[in-house]
């Protein structure tokens, strides 16, 4: 199946979600259930947590599959942007409930994993992503990076930056409107 075509289906798959089909919801699992928990454990660190977050995601596309729009963004950027929404999510509520940043020491430990971008990569899409953020300046670049794959906050990026809030938040919106009119067909 070229990537156009697994784009198609997955749209496909998606609208019969929209219509109440179990089917299709199951056949979305199939198809991305491994690249999703890829990005959500990254953001954790956690199995079983990432697994929770990973019924919560499908849980979701179950409820907002209408949502859906597919001049918007391809089948997949919705599920991950999904999918890393959920785990930011948890992992705040990891960190408030324990009353400190335990998750902040696991940071410091080696991953020898793949990322979930060097996943994507391997795809026409992705290509076309690297590509369009090649464009961008180097800073802001990582920053796009670390939030949306590595699941950091505007925050995080601002105080590791050394930066205002509104500036980091006002940096990456512009480099997103920037990407998406390099992604548009």
């Amino acid at each position: 199946m070229t990537p156009d075509e697994g784009r198609e289906h997955l749209t496909e798959q998606l609208q019969a979600v929209a219509r109440g089909d179990r089917t299709a919801l199951a056949q979305i699992y199939h198809l991305t259930s491994a690249k999703l928990y890829g990005l959500v454990l990254r953001i954790l660190s956690n199995r079983d947590e990432a697994e929770d977050v990973l019924q919560e995601v499908y849980l979701t596309v179950w409820n907002k599959a209408d949502r859906f729009d597919p001049t918007r963004a391809s089948p997949i950027s919705w599920l991950a942007a999904i999918a890393r929404n959920r785990a930011i999510d948890r992992l705040r509520a990891l960190r408030s409930r324990s009353g400190h940043d335990s998750a902040e020491a696991a940071n410091d430990l080696p991953d020898e994993a793949p990322g979930p971008l060097h996943l994507l990569e391997t795809g026409d899409e992705a290509r076309r992503l690297v590509t369009c953020l090649e464009t961008i300046d180097e800073r802001t670049r990582g920053a796009i990076v670390s939030a949306f794959f590595g699941g950091r906050t505007y925050e995080e990026l601002a105080t590791s930056a050394g930066m205002p809030l509104g500036t980091m938040k006002s940096a990456i919106r512009r480099a997103l409107i920037r990407l998406r009119g390099c992604l548009e067909p």
